[in-house]
């Protein structure tokens, strides 16, 4: 059965995508945790970290590329921000198709959670 975010990618549940490539699909989070809250999904279904493998890890630095490019996109580079992925539920990840979040437009502090 397809996740939540394939949906999104195929465009069967509504999203607002603010970047996409034929590897990649990033849209703003509908419960956002700063001013920008961006998901970037993989278009390939993986469901967590646990999951990839030396075949698949490079779709992570797919990830990352977009990050930096959605970051340069909004012009947050300079000021900063922070991307964060989570691993099962005790990690919080809610949805089990792996994607980074993009969180930026205001001070992060740490710890985060």
């Amino acid at each position: 059965m397809a996740t939540l975010f394939t949906k999104i990618i195929n465009r069967e549940i509504p999203a607002k995508i603010v970047y996409e490539t034929d590897k990649v699909c990033a849209f703003q989070d509908i419960h956002p945790q700063a001013p920008h809250h961006i998901v970037i999904v993989p278009k390939a279904e993986i469901p967590t970290i646990n999951d990839l493998t030396p075949e698949t890890a490079h779709y992570v630095g797919d990830l990352f590329l977009a990050a930096k490019e959605i970051a340069t996109q909004l012009g947050v580079t300079e000021k900063g921000y922070r991307v964060v992925m989570n691993c099962n539920g005790d990690g919080g990840q809610t949805v089990f198709h792996i994607h980074l979040h993009l969180l930026a437009g205001r001070p992060m502090t740490w710890p985060p959670g």
